[in-house]
């Protein structure tokens, strides 16, 4: 099985308009984002950065997208994301209610920017966890600015994304995926609100898989993967979040790496593992998928193709980031 994962950037400014972009079949980006998702070639596949509509209808069209271009899932998933759920307070204190970042996570409007999950094999929607509500005063240890205002403390997610524990229906039996997609650690000011969210996102599932949370890690195989938003090595952020759960005893990290032979001397960290590029701050690896460790590891990579690959201009054209995949062998 290949899994994987791609920050695809299908977020719009508002409501609706990402159903308007697919219905049109005009849209470049769109077009090349089908294009790379039938090049990757994936099982099952988590997107990040995609707007969610409460009928699915963006996902679907997506889906007959992919279907026309001979590479069909017939099974999605999403859920509501918090991004774009007002709090209700003036988080940014900016003397505003209201704005993205007043919401549960930053979002233009409910829905924005959220997750979804394209399956070959059938989901197991009924067994769905959702954690998405787990507040962040609620995990142990959590780096919770000092003066935040009580009341937002009683009503603040964690996730500024989700928390997913959905799994698909392999021969083998479920194979538990793991979705999240944290917080850019930045965008802040000296509190350092969205570093330290960003470093208790990641902390949030080094602690569920010890067993440290109220609710209980999946009893069977499974891949943690998404948006970390924050490179091991070369970040802006909190590595230790980041580092800690890559060295968390439950998982592996195969490590994928990419083919486009980028040379980056000012970085610590290798950069054929980036998943995305910046025009400021180069290259860095934010993408990950994380097996269990009863997984068997068949091979892994960023499909990040040399310049001379005619695949790379679609790739390039559809988003900043690029796919990671991570091919199992199920027990």
């Amino acid at each position: 099985m290949r899994i994987a994962t791609w920050n695809v950037g299908l977020d719009r400014t508002g409501p609706g308009l990402l159903v308007r972009d697919l219905k049109r079949d005009e849209d470049a980006q769109i077009a090349a984002i089908v294009r790379g998702l039938v090049a990757l070639d994936a099982d099952v596949i988590l997107l990040t950065a995609v707007d969610f509509d409460h009928g699915g209808v963006a996902l679907g069209l997506l889906a007959e997208r992919l279907t026309r271009a001979g590479s069909p899932y017939p099974h999605q998933f999403a859920l509501r994301p918090n991004s774009g759920t007002q709090t209700g307070f003036d988080v940014d204190q900016n003397g505003r209610i209201g704005d993205p970042r007043d919401a549960q996570g930053f979002g233009l409007f409910s829905g924005n920017a959220g997750m979804a999950v394209l399956s070959r094999l059938p989901i197991d929607e009924g067994q769905a966890r959702d954690f998405s509500d787990f507040l962040w005063r609620d995990l142990p240890g959590a780096l919770i600015p000092d003066g935040t205002d009580p009341g937002l403390l009683d009503i603040q997610r964690l996730a500024s994304t989700g928390f997913w524990d959905v799994a698909v229906l392999t021969k083998a039996g479920p194979l538990h995926l793991l979705a999240w997609h944290a917080t850019p650690p930045v965008f802040d000011g000296p509190e350092d609100r969205n570093g330290k969210r960003n470093h208790d996102e990641a902390a949030f599932w080094r602690q569920f898989l010890e067993g440290a949370l109220p609710m209980p890690p999946p009893d069977g195989p499974f891949v943690l993967l998404g948006d970390a938003n924050l490179d091991p090595l070369d970040s802006d952020g909190l590595p230790a979040g980041i580092n800690a759960l890559l060295s968390a005893p439950a998982l592996q990290d195969p490590a994928p790496r990419g083919t486009h032979s980028r040379v980056e001397p000012d970085h610590a960290g290798d950069p054929a593992l980036d998943t995305v590029i910046y025009d400021d701050l180069g290259g860095l690896r934010l993408d990950y998928v994380l097996p269990s460790k009863d997984l068997t590891v068949l091979g892994s990579g960023v499909l990040w193709p040399p310049a001379s690959d005619p695949l790379l201009p679609d790739l390039t054209a559809a988003s900043r980031h690029f796919p990671v995949w991570v091919e199992i062998d199920l027990p």
